[in-house]
């Protein structure tokens, strides 16, 4: 098959592809022979090769060495041409401000071009370059620009004084263009023209600093020029109207007749079918008559009837806008809109997050006259198949139970959604009942007989799941179940994955065991037992404080657990009244949308949290503990690995004992000291150990659960030894495990693994040393050695799994001399027995 010429193309090219590397050449050379030439059908050839020229340039092919080719083939009198030469020279004229040259001739020209359209487009492209270097071709055309007799010259000139701004402010003032742009607004009979030069002298007067652009900025803001703009306001279009109602906002009116003045020249545009004009507007209005308390009142009387007119009429996007405005009035002024309560009411085909919003302005605007409706109809959304529209209105049901006296209607409502039999709906119920009852405590019978029905098993959501343990804790006399139920949920301790649900465990436990003693003690004693051992601190932190104020006197622990209950009249806001007023000042932005202040979205120290590495081998254990304390590295699956990984890392951060070699934990002195100074007397330390042993007793946490410890046999270890990590991993893959065993860990114990530190200071004290650590709560790894006092050549290494969970501790021992590895055994299991929260 014969190849396609250069000059043709591959049926099967992409039309925006070229279709090999000879294609850019090609252009070049036919655009070179077009250049000039006056031929019929010329101006259409031009035509297909500035379409394949600018198709190759979209998709980012580089085609800058067309450049002079391109510039050549300008000299037409057909627009389209200019048109796309224009757009590729501006878009090659920036990263390639040497061939920007090229083209001041053409554009200079252009713009004495008598066709009108042909010299704004190409002043537009001369202003359009950016470079530097060519700002002093720019004077001239957008001097004689501003004054040329077409409306869309002087409208693309006066946009081009901005862009010579912000490529040479000195030049733009210089040439003293604002004052020209200020004349043209006063006098220029085009009302696109009179917008363009306010928005050009707007930006450049607020990017000065100088004393001229503080006289400059008050002076945009006279009455002269305000008035005159609002008198001309119809003329303009809808982008300029909000320009010019967002400047007449900044202007402070003479007196409360220039206020009516205003509002009477804007009345009509409170009916305009654009929203942004009508926000716009409305914003004026407002903040005109701040100071005067009854105008304001009745702005949003006037108000009201054009933001619902536009909720009804608008796209679901602008509809969510302008909900979004209304809802920040609604919270301001509910009793006006309390009688427009229908026109919040769901339609089945808006979208979501308009149905959301509803429903929080139906919450906000209930009050006695209308909440049997408001409510009523919320419950019909609560069977809707949007499942979270269904659980937004409950919460909203909830909320206005919450804020309103007479509940007796919603209170039934409430309970009604329980029986519903599904999931979702009880868990939102379940929330809702538990704030009811903190702030109506005497509805207490009627809903614990209704909740009392209800199978924790069938609650599975965390919040919904701590509702309930709460009630089982607060009402427990009431509820005849609740300390089984409660024992049945501390025995699956382990398979709740939520901290609150077993924070809120440990208190219904504390609380249900006041009240019912007998029947609450083994689950008090297991909940316990289970917070020591939690790996989450705010869990085993509870459970210790739990413990030790039952140790201390348990009148005073009934006291602090379950104090006289005082019902609670007004639940937090999310936002205060600062905020909220943040963001009415702020009207007509995105700041009302996003319900935040601008500040908070756009300043950079509020842009979000920082983002921190998740890599754990960046973390260790013994951060905090001093130069004592080894860090605990990242341990792989393979063993033979570890420790090599584990010396790269020590070797890059300069964490090393002894030179090359990791030696053993010293032990700190000082702990001992200041344990000694706080030693109480023998006769206060046996009655504390006496009403220790009692409640340990009492809960099940005595003798039985924890056992006394072996003692050790007679072998001495080295309280010192050094042993090099490639040494230790050298000996571990040669040497043959002569131990393998499986022991417990003691409640306290499993709980001191909260701070793996503790496992590595402790076992420091019994000289066995820890060379490398890792792991997550509950599961720990841990590396030990311990080298023989009579023969240093004797080393036990020891790999150590520990699940704090079930207390429980897998060993693994390899040893020099296998004789004495059971030995060794033993004396690291009484070691391990002896561990205890500090």
């Amino acid at each position: 098959m014969v190849p396609p010429l250069p000059s043709q193309r591959s049926p099967s090219a992409s039309p925006s592809q070229p279709s090999g590397k000879s294609e850019v050449s090609d252009l070049r050379l036919q655009l070179r022979q077009l250049a000039g030439s006056r031929a019929p059908g010329a101006d259409d050839s031009k035509r297909d090769l500035f379409k394949r020229v600018i198709s190759y340039m979209t998709v980012g092919i580089d085609v800058s060495s067309a450049f002079s080719e391109m510039v050549m083939c300008s000299a037409t009198s057909d627009i389209v041409l200019k048109k796309m030469c224009y757009l590729y020279v501006g878009n090659y004229a920036r990263s390639n401000p040497d061939l920007a040259l090229l083209t001041i001739n053409f554009l200079q020209k252009d713009c004495r071009d008598e066709d009108p359209m042909i010299r704004g487009l190409a002043l537009r492209s001369l202003c359009s370059l950016r470079v530097a270097n060519l700002v002093e071709y720019l004077v001239g055309p957008l001097g004689s620009g501003l004054k040329d007799g077409s409306a869309y010259v002087r409208m693309v000139s006066a946009v081009g004084v901005l862009k010579l701004y912000h490529i040479s402010p000195a030049t733009c003032l210089d040439a003293d263009f604002p004052a020209l742009l200020k004349s043209l607004m006063l006098s220029d009979p085009d009302p696109q023209v009179v917008a363009n030069c306010l928005s050009s002298l707007q930006e450049i007067w607020n990017l000065e600093t100088s004393e001229e652009a503080s006289r400059e900025r008050e002076a945009l803001l006279s009455k002269q020029v305000v008035y005159y703009l609002l008198n001309r306001i119809k003329e303009f279009s809808e982008w300029a109207q909000c320009l010019v109602l967002d400047l007449v906002s900044k202007y402070i009116p003479t007196d409360s007749n220039d206020i009516f003045d205003i509002m009477n020249l804007l009345e009509d545009r409170l009916q305009h079918v654009n929203s942004a004009v009508v926000l716009a507007t409305i914003k004026l209005f407002l903040h005109m008559t701040m100071s005067m308390t009854d105008v304001h009142q009745q702005v949003y009387e006037r108000i009201k009837a054009p933001l619902l007119t536009l909720v009804s009429t608008s796209s679901p996007e602008q509809s969510y806008a302008v909900l979004s405005h209304l809802h920040l009035l609604v919270m301001r002024a509910p009793m006006l809109f309390s009688s427009d309560y229908k026109h919040f009411y769901c339609q089945y085909s808006q979208p979501s997050y308009v149905k959301k919003l509803k429903l929080e302005m139906l919450t906000a605007i209930a009050n006695e006259s209308n909440t049997y409706e408001i409510v009523t109809e919320l419950c019909e959304y609560a069977a809707n198949v949007d499942v979270p529209i269904a659980r937004e209105s409950i919460r909203a049901v909830g909320k206005i139970a919450l804020q309103q006296y007479d509940v007796n209607a919603i209170v039934d409502r409430l309970l009604q959604f329980l029986e519903m039999d599904k999931d979702y709906v009880t868990a939102e119920t379940l929330v809702l009942v538990k704030d009811l009852l903190r702030k109506y405590p005497q509805w207490s019978h009627d809903c614990i007989a209704v909740v009392g029905n209800i199978s924790s098993k069938n609650v599975q959501e965390p919040k919904a799941k701590s509702a309930l343990i709460w009630m089982l804790g607060e009402y427990s006399q009431d509820m005849l179940d609740a300390p089984y139920i409660l024992e049945s949920l501390i025995e699956n301790w382990n398979e709740e994955h939520s901290a609150e649900v077993r924070l809120h465990l440990l208190t219904a436990a504390m609380k249900c065991f006041f009240k019912r003693p007998p029947e609450t003690q083994k689950a008090l004693g297991a909940a316990l037992v289970a917070g020591l051992a939690d790996s989450h601190q705010d869990v085993h932190d509870r459970a210790l404080f739990y413990y030790r104020l039952l140790q201390h006197d348990v009148s005073v622990a009934e006291r602090v657990v379950n104090p006289p209950k005082q019902a609670v009249s007004v639940f937090a806001d999310t936002q205060s009244n600062e905020i909220k007023d943040r963001i009415f000042d702020e009207f007509n932005s995105l700041s009302v949308v996003y319900q935040k202040p601008s500040y908070l979205f756009i300043d950079k120290e509020h842009r979000g949290p920082f983002e921190f590495s998740e890599d754990i081998g960046d973390i260790s254990l013994g951060a905090d503990s001093g130069d004592n304390v080894i860090p605990a590295q990242r341990y792989d699956a393979n063993d033979n690995d570890l420790l090599l990984s584990t010396a790269e890392k020590e070797e890059s951060r300069g964490l090393t004992h002894n030179g090359s070699s990791y030696g053993g934990l010293e032990y700190d002195a000082s702990l001992v000291s200041v344990a000694s100074s706080a030693t109480p007397s023998p006769a206060q330390a046996a009655t504390s150990l006496q009403s220790a042993l009692a409640i340990d007793d009492l809960l099940g946490l005595g003798v039985p659960v924890e056992p006394e410890p072996p003692q050790p046999p007679s072998l001495k270890l080295n309280p010192k030894p050094v042993l090099d990590p490639s040494n230790f991993q050298k000996k571990w893959g040669q040497l043959q495990i002569s131990s393998s065993q499986e022991c417990s860990l003691t409640p306290k114990g499993a709980a001191a693994l909260t701070t793996p530190q503790a496992l590595l200071r402790h076992m420091q004290g019994h000289s066995i040393q820890c060379i490398a650590s890792g792991g997550q709560a509950p599961n720990f790894k841990f590396f030990f050695f311990a080298q023989r006092a009579d023969e240093p050549s004797s080393f036990f290494l020891v790999e150590c799994l520990i699940n704090a969970s079930s207390a429980k501790a897998q060993l693994k021992i390899k040893a020099d001399d296998s004789s004495v590895s059971e030995a060794f055994s033993a004396l690291f299991q009484s070691a391990l027995s002896k561990l205890s929260v500090a």
